[in-house]
């Protein structure tokens, strides 16, 4: 029986896939799995990923004919997992050796649904670790517990689907899948279902991802129309959050998350091709006149005075023809 499955997808990492995948080697077991999806690659990755095949233990390689996208990709991977556990590797990040067995380790000691882990991000030569945003670690926690509060950093804000494993139950349970077709933000949906509808969690402290930030391939590094995918997954938070037996009490966490990451982008808005800067404010303000008002008035009361101006000169910025309000 097939104990954990790690899903990993590639696309144009040629520089970096061969990193990834000695790190899983480091990792591997009898009854893990890897399952290696080439989302469509035009460099050297598939021919990387043709030997790592032939030489990884425990691989699986699955192709795209087009390519779909992160979340598509880790949804090939989903669909094709036999393990009692799941978990994530994005093409050019890695692991410290025997990383796995010990995540593995920690989930089945604490009997939770999902666990969650510390990570190493790298930038250049850089390196930082960033924490889970919870408190308590080693300890079965509600995930719904941990939505909360509004003004602060937490778990459903540290949205990275491979700082974890995840109990094939929630596979079961319809919660692991991400939205088909997403380009960007892609974990945000998914961490929001995630701590919904979960019954158990945990953070622990285990450092073993290494993140790699600022490849000039990723999609946080590219102005282009597919970063406003954002504004399609957080609409998707606000919409399922809307609907919940607790919306009332988590709306406002959901709203005021997605206002800043709106200033957000409108703060870095020179790094978008002008035609995309243009889209950009106008999805946002008609993103911001969807949302429910009273809860927004709130929720830009709450921000700092830069932030709440921007947002509100957003939203008396006129509609625009053919952008829904």
């Amino acid at each position: 029986m097939v104990k954990l499955s790690v899903i990993v997808p590639f696309y144009n990492v040629q520089q970096y896939a061969p990193d990834t995948l000695r790190s899983l080697q480091s990792n591997a077991r009898e009854d893990f799995e890897f399952i290696l999806v080439d989302d469509c690659s035009r460099d050297g990755t598939p021919e990387i990923l043709a030997r790592a095949e032939r030489e990884l233990p425990g691989a699986v390689l699955v192709r795209h004919e087009q390519n779909g996208g992160l979340a598509t990709a880790r949804n090939t991977g989903i669909d094709r997992a036999r393990g009692e556990y799941l978990t994530f590797l994005d093409g050019d990040d890695w692991l410290a050796p025997g990383y796995f067995p010990r995540l593995l380790a920690a989930i089945e000691e604490l009997g939770c649904d999902f666990v969650r882990t510390d990570h190493v991000q790298c930038t250049a030569r850089s390196r930082s670790v960033h924490r889970v945003p919870v408190g308590r670690r080693n300890t079965v926690l509600d995930p719904r517990g941990a939505i909360l509060p509004a003004d602060r950093s937490t778990s459903v804000d540290y949205a990275f689907a491979w700082a974890g494993i995840y109990h094939r139950r929630l596979l079961d349970k319809g919660v692991l899948h991400f939205t088909d077709g997403l380009r960007t933000a892609e974990d945000r949906p998914w961490i929001w279902k995630l701590h919904r509808e979960a019954e158990s969690f945990a953070a622990v402290s285990l450092l073993g991802v290494f993140y790699r930030r600022g490849v000039a391939s990723s999609l946080t590094q590219i102005g282009d129309v597919r970063q406003l995918d954002f504004i399609r997954a957080f609409d998707q938070v606000i919409a399922e959050t809307a609907a919940d037996r607790d919306a009332d009490v988590l709306l406002p966490k959901a709203v005021r998350t997605y206002c800043a990451i709106i200033s957000h982008h409108l703060g870095s808005i020179e790094r978008f091709e002008p035609a995309v800067a243009k889209k950009l404010k106008s999805l946002s303000a008609a993103a911001l006149r969807r949302m429910p008002q009273d809860v927004l008035d709130e929720a830009l009361d709450s921000m700092d005075l830069q932030r709440a101006t921007r947002l509100r000169r957003l939203r008396r910025r006129p509609a625009a023809p053919g952008v829904a309000a």
